[in-house]
């Protein structure tokens, strides 16, 4: 018997005015998956976790949470998700036992099973000595689990996350995504999450890479990257893009320049540096040749650079 989905979106479309927010977009996420949605700012991640949230709704197409349509169904869609914004949602009066009370509250738990759940939850992100402490006291990292905590408080299948590493240091991220990995082994939770972090990214079961409102490819990190094959030679140069017409006319060398950047990939990049550094070396001021990462994905698929924006 087939598994249903945590999450299945389909051509689903959404638009500001006579802009095209969404377009078609269509993915699934299965159970215990760690899912990331990547995309530069602008590429349409918010206003999907938006939809997804139901806090709005597609002017075509659908999504669905374990089965219930976010649309028509918002109420049970609800149910099945935990929700982590961007911006935090915490009452810094208060304390983070208080927050997680009112929480509770708006998910209809009250007294002894409100106590011992709030006890599970913070055992689970590591603040249960922190638990008197006022939210305005707690570090940006402490502040994340509180909100995770929110986020896991009515044991949801599903958690929705966005840009969870926005804001917060190195070691804090590493702490978060160990927190991710251990509700995915203990709970079986589901995650989505939006991010332009690569190297977060890098971490995810499987992505689906937005630009401009498109879902432009999707797989696993390791699936996306062998799509490229060989090695990723970057150039840099005085007039980029004169030199890179003069590498094409002489190598058959099928270059691009991508912000400022002479870019182009081969199974043996190392062995052509040298044939272009003796040929063109007065001209070159910097070379590096790389296995394939997630950005150099981005540029084959799209053309421009990751760091683009592109309002939403």
């Amino acid at each position: 018997m087939p598994v249903e989905p945590a999450v299945e979106v389909s051509n689903v479309v959404f638009r500001y005015g006579d802009v095209v927010a969404l377009n078609g977009v269509g993915f699934a996420v299965q159970p215990g998956e760690i899912f990331g949605l990547l995309g530069p700012n602008g590429g349409g991640k918010t206003t999907l976790f938006r939809i997804l949230s139901t806090l709005l709704v597609a002017d075509e197409g659908w999504a669905r949470i374990f089965g219930h349509d976010v649309a028509d169904e918002a109420i049970e869609a609800r149910k099945q998700m935990g929700v982590v914004f961007q911006n935090q949602s915490l009452d810094s009066r208060l304390s983070v036992t208080e927050n997680l009370v009112h929480q509770g509250h708006l998910h209809g738990l009250s007294g002894a099973s409100l106590r011992n759940r709030i006890g599970d939850v913070l055992e689970k992100v590591g603040l249960s000595d922190r638990s008197d402490d006022r939210v305005d006291k707690l570090s940006g990292g402490l502040k994340r689990r509180v909100e995770l905590a929110k986020g896991l408080l009515h044991r949801p299948r599903l958690l929705l996350l966005d840009e969870p590493s926005t804001g917060v240091d190195p070691g804090v991220r590493l702490e978060f995504w160990k927190h991710l990995e251990d509700l995915r082994s203990s709970e079986g939770v589901s995650v989505l999450l939006t991010t332009h972090m690569l190297d977060e990214a890098d971490n995810c079961d499987r992505l689906a890479i937005l630009d401009r409102g498109k879902l432009i490819s999707i797989g696993t990190p390791s699936e996306l990257k062998d799509e490229i094959g060989g090695e990723v030679v970057s150039l840099t140069a005085s007039a980029p893009g004169e030199l890179s017409e003069q590498l094409r006319d002489k190598f058959s060398v099928d270059s691009e320049v991508v912000d400022g950047v002479i870019r182009f990939e081969h199974t043996d990049g190392a062995r052509w540096v040298a044939r272009i550094m003796e040929q063109f070396g007065s001209r070159i001021e910097s070379v590096t040749v790389s296995r394939p990462s997630l950005e150099d994905v981005f540029i084959r698929k799209t053309g421009h650079g990751f760091s683009e924006d592109h309002a939403e």
